[in-house]
């Protein structure tokens, strides 16, 4: 299949219901025919299974049948005759063959003309630079020059951007490298790994699985001692792994690597895989683990984090975890071997604020390190930042209540106890009301929990029973979400309403790419007075940084730096979708903010961005925005939602 058909099947895959060939034409950036043309063909690969299933209301994908399809269904089928699989296979013959290939007799094996297998020849040069490797030509025989390092790398650069969605598959690999024993393999290392005292990282797991099945191939394939791998230098903290993960290899797939292989396997997991100090403090990790001139650099970052964003990062126990990664992250990104995070994509969407955080300390390390950090990388330190806000979030979002339980016995306390143990998290209990004569009216709490019938009902006053039932559960932590929820629109309904400027609403507004719209926008405001040129250069840096399309409807182009005068949003609201990173939007809203605004910006960003995530709604908002006030009635619509 062509890589949009899989993009096509990866979206039904997601999709909660049927999708029009209208919305999968916008997501894939072709005709609604191409669709049909598409689905038509990924009928015929999967047949008999009945992997799409037609209607009405669009396509709906059965999802039976695409787990059945996915096991069966080859990742690089040797005579599929696609470009992509052709790259593939001619790169693994390249790779292996150690005095060069014969074009003629490639074109013959591969079942393809001389002129095929030399374009194909010039798409792999196109994948060489920065690779260290390079294509030697002597009459019609074509060799590959470079280090084994390299040539593994090349080949697992090459796997992982075939497989789905960034995330390695452990079954893929086992198919694609004939190695039963990777799963049992995983299973030991993970075991000796915790034995050994590492925090284990499951999402970086696979991508080493995949180096060892490339070592144990490539050494069946050629001697060990044509390898020219890089050696790191040996730590104490290592070497009891050096020897317990050269035992493993040799258990599970009767092979010896040599001592630079397993050096080489051992810097791989402890840049993606593992952290140390499992269980231990964070002042024995400081003092042990973490090197003192990369605890100074995260410190001075995470400070300047916490005052440019108005939160508090100054947790010692996040500050330690947050260099022990930070430093394999540097190793990482030195040697171009980055880390793939299926959670990208869902962080970013989700919680936008949180990521944008992450964003800001990635561009300070890379500029205190000279490196670059892609998006998966971003989305890791995302993942540390998001889980101190929600330490802090859990303590400051409690919805607070009253307890009413008219006194017998010992009855009370074992509801406000088993309230306080199973609801905990949710709610504070305030005040606890045992009389039955109650002043209703003079109860002060987001919900009222009563055993008794109030005269009239009333929001947020719920009925339970004495012997806290599993419905009584239920109904209270959704009443507690209900009242967050409508907390934190009440505060900012105002105030992002009140950034939105006329002048600065632009529809069915069409450019060519996200910097045009962007100089575009940022010009508009500038004759506005709300922004200088420095802060729309500072718009297009943060974009290089990291694509600000966070759903699939919506760009949210803006500055780290919050040097608007006022805080004002230049919005644009189209019919067609545009390319933006590996999204398509509808919807580019230019963000700038004021140093004044600074405390608003977390909420505004994270409601603003919540607002445009199901795709239904912001077709709706679409349709009925015809001019400002059209579009400004319907997004209080949504925000009321």
């Amino acid at each position: 299949m062509s890589s949009k058909q899989t993009r096509m099947l990866d979206y039904l895959l997601r999709a909660p219901s049927w999708v029009t060939a209208g919305e999968l034409a916008d997501m894939l950036g072709v005709t609604p025919r191409s669709v049909r043309s598409y689905v038509t063909n990924v009928k015929a690969a999967a047949h008999p299974l009945p992997l799409i299933e037609s209607g009405p209301a669009g396509y709906r994908l059965n999802r039976d049948a695409y787990a059945a399809f996915s096991t069966v269904q080859p990742l690089h089928p040797v005579d599929a005759d696609t470009p992509q699989n052709r790259l593939y296979q001619l790169v693994r013959r390249l790779t292996d063959g150690s005095g060069g290939l014969d074009v003629y007799e490639l074109a013959a094996d591969m079942f393809v003309s001389d002129s095929t297998t030399e374009a194909d020849l010039g798409r792999v040069r196109s994948m060489l630079p920065d690779s260290g490797l390079s294509l030697s030509r002597q009459g019609s025989v074509v060799s590959l020059v470079g280090s084994e390092t390299d040539r593994r790398r090349l080949l697992s650069r090459m796997f992982r951007d075939e497989s789905k969605r960034g995330l390695l598959e452990l079954a893929a690999i086992q198919r694609e490298f004939a190695s039963e024993s990777l799963e049992a393999f995983k299973t030991d290392l993970i075991a000796m790994l915790d034995a050994q005292g590492y925090f284990v990282n499951e999402f970086g797991t696979n991508n080493v699985l995949l180096h060892v099945a490339i070592a144990v191939d490539r050494v069946g394939k050629r001697a060990a001692a044509d390898a020219a791998l890089d050696s790191p230098d040996a730590s104490p903290i290592s070497s009891d792994m050096n020897s317990a993960l050269a035992t493993l290899i040799a258990t599970h797939f009767s092979v010896v690597l040599d001592a630079r292989d397993i050096a080489y396997l051992v810097a791989l997991l402890k840049t993606r895989v593992v952290t140390p100090g499992n269980a231990q403090p964070a002042q024995v990790l400081t003092t042990t683990f973490a090197r003192p001139d990369d605890l100074a650099v995260v410190r001075q970052i995470v400070s300047q984090a916490s005052e440019e964003y108005l939160v508090d990062l100054a947790d010692d126990d996040f500050i330690t975890r947050l260099t022990l990664h930070v430093r394999n992250l540097i190793d990482r990104a030195q040697l171009r071997e980055y880390s793939r995070n299926p959670l990208t994509r869902s962080i970013k969407t989700s919680y936008p604020m949180t990521y944008e955080l992450a964003v800001f300390i990635a561009s300070e390390l890379q500029r205190h390190e000279q490196i670059v950090v892609n998006d998966d990388e971003i989305a890791y330190i995302a993942m540390h930042v998001g889980s101190l806000l929600e330490q802090q979030a859990q303590a400051v979002e409690r919805v607070t209540c009253v307890i009413v339980c008219p006194n017998y016995y010992t009855m009370h306390l074992q509801l406000r106890e088993r309230i306080e143990r199973v609801l905990g998290d949710d709610l504070t209990v305030v005040a606890q009301i045992t009389r039955s004569d109650v002043h209703w009216d003079e109860l002060s709490a987001d919900l009222v929990l009563t055993t008794i019938d109030p005269p009239m009902p009333a929001d947020g006053v719920i009925v339970i029973q004495p012997f806290l039932t599993e419905g009584d559960i239920d109904r209270i932590r959704q009443a507690a979400i209900r009242v967050r929820r409508l907390r934190r629109r009440a505060q900012i309904k105002d105030d992002l309403l009140q950034f939105f400027d006329e002048s600065l609403f632009l529809r069915n507004f069409y450019v060519t790419d996200e910097e045009t719209m962007i100089r575009e926008l940022g010009e508009r405001m500038v004759r506005h007075g709300v922004i200088d040129q420095a802060h729309v250069d500072g718009v297009l840096e943060r974009e290089r940084m990291s694509s600000t399309a966070f759903t699939d409807n919506l760009a949210v182009p803006h500055a780290m730096a919050m040097t608007a005068l006022r805080t004002t949003i230049a919005i644009v609201v189209n019919d067609s979708p545009m390319d933006w990173g590996d999204s398509r939007v509808t919807v580019v809203a230019l963000i700038a903010f004021s140093a004044a605004g600074r405390s608003s910006f977390q909420s505004v960003f994270d409601q603003f961005v919540e607002v445009f995530i199901e795709r239904t709604d912001v077709q709706q908002l679409i349709r009925r925005s015809v001019d400002f006030r059209s579009f400004i009635d319907g997004l209080v619509q949504l925000m009321d939602k």
